[in-house]
């Protein structure tokens, strides 16, 4: 959303309000506001829960072992020979 400027943004809010209606667009906002802080409270918990437990470590903090890829096996060179025209069938 960075590289959006004034006047696009200005035909975005027009066009949501166009949509959603200007009554719909508080309560609309107001849900979103709190599924964010019902998230951010849930994802607080998590962490907690894990700092608490003592040998659980903190939520992202995990030693994760790096995956090893397998050998890639170098192709063979192929022979290519070229194909030699025939003469026509003369009948």
């Amino acid at each position: 959303m960075a590289g959006l400027r004034g006047s696009e943004l200005l035909i975005l809010l027009v066009l949501v309000i166009v949509l959603f209606g200007a009554k719909r667009l508080p309560d609309a906002a107001r849900s979103v506001g709190r599924s964010l802080r019902i998230f951010k409270a849930e994802t607080r918990g998590l962490v907690d829960e894990g700092n608490s437990d003592g040998d659980a470590p903190a939520l992202g903090a995990q030693a994760v072992p790096p995956v090893q890829a397998p050998p890639v096996q170098q192709a063979q060179p192929v022979e290519v020979q070229p194909i030699q025209a025939q003469p026509p069938n003369q009948a």
